[in-house]
């Protein structure tokens, strides 16, 4: 049996294993946000859709489930005001709020601060809970980013939804299980050195 000190306990999240200050929350938000802006330019466009497959989506569930709740959606929140104003980091280099992907990237704040108060609850610690968690960000980013695209472009929700969601199932089954991988991982070897 593991002892209390052994394991991070339920209630923190990645980012407070670190020394805690306003520095280090300041540091982590701006951190997530470049992360974020970074993976946007992993983009793999895809035939018939106006949305490429990005590694956007990924970083910012690893945001949320990394910084928690409230620094996820600080990030997210930075991202997008950021390219908003004309910084070219979302999907493609892209900026502005007008792009027929920006529901997405509104769908990515919403999905951080959800993912982020489930980890702090532990959802990141097993790979069964990790599965789930990203399952349901993914869902959360859809929610808003589908119909964002349908209502943007004039396509009906039907070709909204196989133009913006079907054909990004499978690379999201394997970004899941990439998250399956490391935030249990991650919790494990910390849990050691604790």
């Amino acid at each position: 049996m593991s002892t209390a000190s052994a394991a991070p306990r339920t209630g923190s999240v990645l980012a407070d294993l670190l020394p805690a200050s306003r520095a280090r929350d300041i540091a982590l938000v701006v951190g997530g946000a470049a992360l974020t802006g970074i993976a946007a330019q992993i983009a793999v466009p895809v035939p018939g859709s106006p949305v490429p497959v990005t590694g956007q989506t990924f970083a910012a569930l690893l945001v949320g489930a990394g910084l928690g709740a409230g620094r996820g959606f600080l990030s997210l929140a930075l991202y997008a005001l950021i390219g908003m104003a004309g910084m070219p980091w979302f999907a493609d280099g892209t900026s502005g709020a007008g792009g027929a992907s920006f529901g997405y990237v509104l769908g990515m704040l919403l999905a951080s601060t959800v993912v982020g108060a489930l980890a702090r609850r532990g959802a990141d610690r097993s790979v069964l809970r990790t599965a789930g968690t990203m399952v349901l960000g993914s869902a959360i980013i859809y929610a808003v980013g589908v119909p964002y695209l349908a209502a943007s472009t004039g396509m009906s929700l039907t070709a909204a939804v196989a133009a913006g969601l079907t054909p990004f199932l499978i690379g999201d089954a394997l970004k899941a299980a990439l998250a399956m991988g490391l935030l249990p991982a991650a919790w494990k070897l910390l849990g050691r050195k604790g």
